[in-house]
């Protein structure tokens, strides 16, 4: 691993976990009560978000590493009820490296997962629902399908309301899962709720991984959703480097 930018006279080493969750730490200078919105997110070299429908063919080892280091460092992950289904999310597990930091900073043993739906369609009998660690949430609208409501109370499924329509309004998400104290927040995508929170302007942080990878086809980019009016400037953190993977992070302005 390699730091790019800001110019270092590091080695090719592979780094330790914890000087990985030291470079990606939460902000102390949070702007707002409401937390810090991180997200994680990989493209191939031509811009595809996945291939056949996943991100896995994208990532490497490197890559997992710091997929791993981030989710360690957050109090919930956020991701859309679309990649639940595709990527086959499992709960979030314990790994011993990061219990000492997690109880240090007043955080559970894992974070828990949140599953974004205005649909409510989802298998509750997934072990996402089932065996998690900490309870999975479900967030979506006031005005959801009473069936899929009713489906999560039976499963003893917790849900958070963000908005008064089916649609989650990204502008009450994070003041949603901050009340439960939850702060420091990662999201995972996909490419239409990472678009959806994007063009609100609450995600505070991006971290994108492009892999030396070329698939072609017709893969959304990061960000799926309707144009934004003007581009939205971010500012370049840092650069990592690891076997042509580059680790990109960048700050809203």
């Amino acid at each position: 691993m390699r730091r790019l930018f800001p110019e270092s006279a590091g080695d090719d080493r592979e780094w330790e976990l914890s000087e990985l969750a030291d470079a990606y730490a939460y902000p102390e200078d949070q702007p707002s009560g409401d937390g810090w919105l991180r997200a994680n997110m990989v493209s191939s070299a031509d811009g595809a978000a996945h291939h056949g429908g996943r991100s896995k063919p994208l990532s490497g080892p490197a890559d997992m590493r710091i997929f791993g280091v981030l989710r360690a460092l957050a109090d919930v992950v956020i991701v859309g009820a679309e990649t639940v289904r595709e990527e086959r999310y499992r709960p979030a597990r314990r790994r011993a490296q990061f219990a000492e930091r997690r109880l240090a900073a007043g955080q559970t043993t894992v974070p828990a997962i949140a599953v974004v739906s205005a649909s409510l369609h989802l298998d509750f009998g997934l072990p996402l629902f089932t065996e998690p660690v900490v309870p999975t949430l479900v967030i979506t609208g006031a005005r959801a399908p009473r069936a899929g409501l009713a489906a999560a109370a039976a499963a003893g499924v917790e849900v958070v309301t963000a908005g008064e329509e089916a649609m989650v309004a990204p502008e009450r998400l994070k003041s949603a899962l901050a009340a439960r104290g939850h702060r420091r927040m990662l999201t995972e995508g996909g490419p239409r709720l990472l678009g959806l929170l994007a063009s609100a302007g609450v995600v505070d942080e991006l971290c994108l991984t492009v892999s030396p990878r070329v698939t072609v086809g017709t893969a959304p980019r990061v960000m799926s959703g309707p144009e934004v009016a003007d581009p939205s400037d971010l500012v370049l953190t840092d650069v990592l480097e690891e076997s042509g993977f580059l680790f990109n992070r960048y700050r809203r302005v």
